[in-house]
Order: C-alpha cells, then structure tokens, then sequence
C-alpha cells in the first residue's frame, strides 16, 4: 500500500509524462499535411507595431475549403507584414492578397516532404520518450530521497517504483501509437 507521499510523487511523474504527450500531440498539429488547417499557423509572428505578435492575434483565419486558407487582417496596413512573415516562415505556401484578405494555397506534399515531416514527427516523439523517461528518473530519485530521509519502507519505495515504470511504459507506449497515426496521415495521398 502506497504512502501519501509515494502517491504524491507517482502523481507528480504521471503529470509531468501527461504533459509531454498533449505537448506531442499539440507540436503533430502543426504539420501540414496537405489538407488546409488554421493550426500551421500558430507559431508565425507578425511585426506588429515594432513587437513580434501571433498571426492569430491579428487576423481571422480560416480553411474555407480542404486547399486554402485566409488570413483576414483587423488592419489593412498589416497585410504586407502578413505575408512577409508567411515567406519568412517558410511554410511552403505562396501567400496572395486582394487588398482585404490573404490567400494561400496549400500545395499537396511531394515525396520529399512527407518524408521530411515523418523524420520530424520521430524526432519530436523521441524527444518526448526522453522527457518522459527523465520525468521517471526524477521520480526514482525522489522515492530515494524519501526512503533515505523520510522514513519511507523499502517496500513502498519498490511498489511505486513499479508503478512509476508501468506508467513510463504506458506513455513511450502511447508516444509510438501517436507518431505512427502522424506517420499514416502523412503518407496519406
């Protein structure tokens, strides 16, 4: 039977991991995959008055259809600064304006560049299976401490360890099933 503390710290190292997977799942939004989503945006700062400010606190944006989306400035005289971060950010899309909106086309994905985004998205997920195992390393070292310091029984030590790993286990499990579901929209035509 767990101590409050073991569980306190058990819990502690399940946030930390839960946190590392909605960051996964937030950071795999982002990739463009050749369907039209607002989301690509959400990192693109736009000179806003002499200070970096997000595109969305600018502008409206939508996907009227599956291969285009609008970006329509609360400001005219932003829409220039628009597009120029569109270019600078280097998303792969050609921006075009009519005085009142932003257009962009998003171009279907080459071969290229699925396998590009598929390298990224392995790559994201390893970072995450990192942070989720130092979460564990940082929970190991905790019950530790709390043996050695807090009177904790060598046994509840050992029985949260077990549940700190089953967790782990479960959270690396879940990173592979979320980039291979990436994976498979990717190289989805």
């Amino acid at each position: 039977m767990l101590t409050e503390r073991a569980k306190e710290i058990v819990n502690s190292a399940d946030t930390k991991m839960k946190d590392a997977l909605s960051f996964l799942e937030e950071e795999l939004k982002n990739y463009r995959v050749g369907k039209a989503n607002p989301s690509v945006f959400n990192g693109l700062m736009v000179d806003y008055y002499g200070s970096p400010t997000p595109v969305h606190q600018v502008a409206s944006i939508s996907a009227p259809d599956a291969k285009t989306l609008t970006l329509q400035p609360w400001e005219k005289n932003m829409i220039a600064k628009i597009e120029k971060a569109i270019m600078d950010a280097n998303l792969g899309f050609t921006p075009q304006n009519n005085g009142e909106i932003i257009r962009c086309t998003v171009p279907a994905l080459t071969e290229e560049r699925r396998r590009e985004l598929i390298k990224k998205a392995k790559a994201t997920g390893e970072q995450t299976k990192v942070t989720v195992r130092n979460a564990r390393r940082d929970a190991f070292d905790l019950l530790k401490k709390a043996q050695k310091n807090e009177g904790l029984s060598e046994d509840v030590e050992k029985e949260a360890e077990d549940e700190v790993q089953k967790l782990t286990d479960k959270k690396v499990k879940a990173v592979d099933e979320i980039v291979a579901a990436k994976e498979k929209e990717i190289l989805t035509v």
